[in-house]
């Protein structure tokens, strides 16, 4: 579960980027956030992400409250949240599926175990065969495939993705959002920021639509 109440966000002495944003998600729920660039879709999903806190308000995500939590717990929230940004975070100095094997590095699975997660991620993704590539010799559309192969590979119970589909053409893009839905369809709450309304009138069943100003809207399906 995924709750906002009253939550503002700013920074510095700036205007808020978000204001008085409310909703609740439910678990296994898959879900679009959509609004202009600037608007604040990449902020609303780093808060629910942990990886900034609120200014005001309250946010929940797992049971967990993000803006009472200190920074030295976000790391563990986050082991069950997969996060796909625009800036891919990519390491250079390991190969494709190195990278792939961070999350579960990090968790302790065992090492047999975890290869043959991450082969199946780098497969899911359409990464087969290029495993062993840098990320350098890789095109930026399979930059982002890696980036999601890693998001995925320790099966989160929250996915969230922001313009996961920017630099792909029209056939990977639509790869790439079977693959969200699949692992909806197995419970994995997801939200993914896009700007892109053909996806968006495949895919959405529930959108939220943050407007210039940080006014916000929780429709079903489709919205400009």
């Amino acid at each position: 579960m995924i709750e906002f109440q009253h939550v503002f966000k700013s920074y510095g002495r700036g205007r808020n980027i978000l204001a008085d944003i409310n909703f609740r998600i439910e678990p296994g729920e898959f879900i679009f956030v959509s609004g202009p660039s600037g608007a604040g879709k990449s902020t609303l999903l780093k808060l629910i992400g942990g990886l900034e806190p609120p200014s005001r308000g309250s946010v929940t995500v797992n049971g967990h409250r993000i803006d009472r939590m200190p920074p030295r717990a976000r790391p563990y929230l986050r082991r069950a949240v997969g996060v796909i940004l625009q800036d891919t975070h990519l390491l250079y100095d390991r190969n494709a599926i190195e990278n792939i094997l961070l999350p579960l590095t990090v968790v302790g699975l065992e090492s047999g175990i975890a290869l043959t997660r991450a082969r199946a991620a780098a497969e899911k993704v359409g990464l087969s065969g290029k495993e062993t590539l840098n990320p350098v010799e890789m095109s930026g559309g399979e930059q982002q495939r890696l980036a999601i192969a890693r998001a995925i590979v320790n099966r989160p119970a929250i996915l969230i993705a922001d313009e996961p589909t920017a630099s792909l053409d029209q056939d990977s893009a639509r790869h790439i959002m079977d693959v969200f839905r699949d692992f909806n369809r197995v419970g994995v709450t997801t939200l993914i920021a896009s700007h892109d309304l053909r996806l968006m009138a495949t895919y959405a069943t529930r959108t939220l639509h943050i407007d210039e100003g940080g006014r916000f809207t929780d429709v079903k399906g489709v919205t400009a």
